[in-house]
């Protein structure tokens, strides 16, 4: 369970936008929906979810409209996996197995796991202020980095305006064309932010921001001289051995083999192919890491099980506040240090940090002692309200199926 912590006010903000990239899904969203698709009450667990369980759950996800999923879950009995549509709607090939995959703002558990390690190691403190180790950079329209600690910045309660909306402020196909090989240095993402007010004052609630963990990115660079992708890999990569996940940097192309992603920009409009990334917002440390769904889950078994944190440490990246109604997640979700908390209707709740964009949105998720792991992956994002309702209805019963079947078949 996660630790209890005072429950943070929700934000303010519109419940009917276009939501877009690092974690949000690309489409319109509203309070109905959201309704719809998470319960107040969540209904009992599947009861069993064998292989071919798993196999339904992800045709049940292509039926509903995704061009191409992959699962993953992995537990003390072994591997159990399952493909649904095509890897490729001109070819129709298959998607392939363990193929590489854009994993979004799952990036951020990453770089929060590096934070995390270098303040066991006494480098930095998460009660040092960003200006300590950025000064000057966040300055203008009321925000001021003397006043937001690194805590604050994994946890998104900096208040800090989210550079997003203006590398992206109209979601089409022509934008993501025209757009999608424009890169961005860190500080230029962060003075976009800058442009805005903050939202809140440091540490007031709770609200999703991309900029804090651009942010975090250039502390790690400021503490020990080298990129966050130089000690993501050096950190936790090469000790892992993920050969499979790597930080591609201003480089656009999947590796292969990869399945084709698809974005539909409006309601009942084409599927615009957007495999290639976009620059604006796919190339920093808020979400820019390519892996595949078995990297995934030997990293999310790693970090649960310890070995990449010290107690104190991992402690404090679960240590959760809750998020707000509307944010598009299940009711009882809970942020910690880069890693959330999700409940499951059979009781307890799983660890993990969804990650999406154009295209495309993975769904990691870990029981508590990192016996089971889960990864899910789709490779298409609809453009209508409703589709995306019964697509993400999917993707989180699935996930909660797998987990809470785990349970029920008990352990070896």
């Amino acid at each position: 369970m996660p630790t209890a912590k005072p429950t943070f006010s929700a934000v303010g903000r519109p419940l009917t936008r276009w939501r877009i990239a690092r974690r949000t899904s690309v489409v319109l969203v509203t309070a109905a929906l959201l309704s719809a698709l998470f319960p107040a009450r969540p209904e009992a667990a599947t009861p069993a979810l064998r292989p071919a369980g798993l196999q339904r759950d992800a045709d049940a996800l292509h039926r509903a409209g995704v061009t191409g999923v992959s699962v993953r879950l992995e537990t003390p009995r072994g591997v159990r996996t399952a493909r649904s549509g095509t890897g490729d709607l001109g070819t129709g090939r298959p998607v392939p197995r363990n193929g590489y995959v854009r994993i979004g703002s799952t990036t951020k558990t990453f770089v929060a796991t590096v934070l995390l390690q270098l303040a066991g190691e006494g480098r930095l403190s998460l009660d040092d202020t960003v200006d300590r180790w950025l000064p000057g950079v966040v300055r203008g329209h009321g925000n001021d980095g003397r006043r937001i600690t690194l805590r604050r910045l994994l946890q998104h309660t900096s208040g800090l305006p989210d550079y997003i909306g203006e590398v992206a402020p109209h979601p089409t196909a022509a934008e993501y064309r025209r757009n999608r090989w424009t890169a961005h240095t860190s500080a230029q993402r962060v003075a976009l932010a800058m442009k805005h007010p903050p939202a809140f004052e440091p540490g007031a609630r709770w609200q999703y921001s991309n900029t804090n963990y651009v942010l975090a990115g250039m502390v790690i660079k400021a503490v020990t001289g080298r990129s966050w992708e130089d000690e993501v890999r050096g950190r936790i990569l090469r000790p892992l051995r993920l050969t499979h996940t790597r930080a591609p940097g201003d480089r656009p192309f999947l590796p292969g083999p990869h399945a084709s992603d698809y974005q539909q920009f409006a309601p009942h409009g084409p599927l615009t192919d957007t495999t290639i990334a976009y620059l604006p917002f796919d190339g920093d440390a808020d979400g820019s890491l390519i892996s595949t769904t078995a990297d995934t889950n030997t990293f999310f078994r790693a970090l649960l099980h310890g070995e990449l944190l010290a107690p104190a440490q991992l402690a404090d990246m679960q240590h959760t506040v809750e998020e707000p109604d509307g944010h598009g997640t299940p009711p009882g979700t809970r942020y910690g240090l880069g890693l959330e908390w999700t409940p499951l209707s059979c009781g307890g709740g799983y660890w993990g940090h969804s990650g999406d964009g154009y295209g495309y949105l993975v769904w990691p998720a870990t029981t508590p002692d990192g016996r089971a792991t889960v990864t899910v992956s789709v490779h298409s994002r609809p453009g209508d309200p409703g589709t995306a309702t019964r697509q993400i209805r999917g993707i989180t019963g699935l996930v909660d199926h797998a987990l809470c079947t785990v349970r029920t078949e008990g352990r070896p």
